[in-house]
């Protein structure tokens, strides 16, 4: 039997237990993650390879509406809130069910089956079998090239081949750009996991760079754009690791 790969996404934690509960009695479905960041979620989303997800509305740094305007892909929704009155705005954008709060288990397994039903009459293409050259792993694994950030007013979108370096500061970080400097909200160690490995490395406690964004290194010291970033003792391994895998 083929499983829908869900996330469940709500900032109320016992409501995540009841979902996690839910979906471990259901045999088609996988839950690959829950989480209370709105905005961890989306990159998920953005990232692919979610099928189903369940999206609270009221979430105090992206409502499961902004959610849904923002996100792209194939991935399908089940609002669950406590709150009728976004059920009609929530089926003009497309979702598969809307779920209130107190959640019954055989509401939510009605609402799972019809999207399983509906994913399995999916028509599958088949992908075409390359003749001259095998296609790249990289081909059939396309690496998200872009992050969701929430600034101070708005959720703002990142190239990440514009950002040079990550600062992190006491209660927020600061992402360097080409062109600006974007202040938010979150921990380096978030940071870090959300950022692709063969991209971005960890330099010392308090700055990630990217590694095609190096200028020059003498010593104990990265130069990006006219900044001089230290190498941390903790990290200075694995750096020079990595630089020696580049042949830089």
């Amino acid at each position: 039997m083929t499983k829908l790969k869900c996330i469940a996404v709500d900032d109320e934690p016992l409501a995540l237990d009841i979902i996690e509960d839910y979906i471990s009695k259901v045999p088609f479905l996988e839950l690959v993650k829950r989480t209370e960041n709105a905005i961890e979620a989306l990159q998920i989303v953005q990232a692919g390879g979610i099928d189903l997800v369940f999206l609270d509305i009221q979430m105090p740094d992206l409502t499961g509406i902004q959610f849904l305007k923002i996100a792209t892909g194939k991935s399908n929704y089940i609002l669950t809130t406590a709150y009728s009155q976004y059920a009609l705005e929530s089926y003009d954008l497309n979702v598969s069910d809307y779920l209130l709060k107190p959640i019954a288990f055989d509401r939510f397994y009605k609402a799972v089956e019809k999207v399983y039903n509906q994913v399995q009459k999916a028509p599958v293409v088949a992908a075409p079998v390359p003749v001259a050259a095998p296609v790249a792993p990289a081909a059939l694994n396309p690496v998200q090239d872009f992050i969701f950030v929430k600034t101070e007013h708005k959720i703002q979108k990142i190239e990440l081949d514009n950002i040079l370096y990550i600062e992190g500061l006491k209660d927020y970080i600061s992402i360097f750009t080409k062109n600006e400097r974007v202040i938010t909200l979150q921990n380096m160690k978030k940071m870090e996991e959300t950022l692709p490995h063969t991209q971005f490395i960890r330099v010392h406690k308090s700055y990630i760079i990217s590694l095609d964004k190096i200028e020059s290194i003498e010593r104990s010291r990265i130069t990006i754009c006219g900044k001089i970033i230290p190498i941390g003792d903790t990290y200075r391994e694995e750096f020079f690791k990595r630089i020696d895998n580049k042949n830089i």
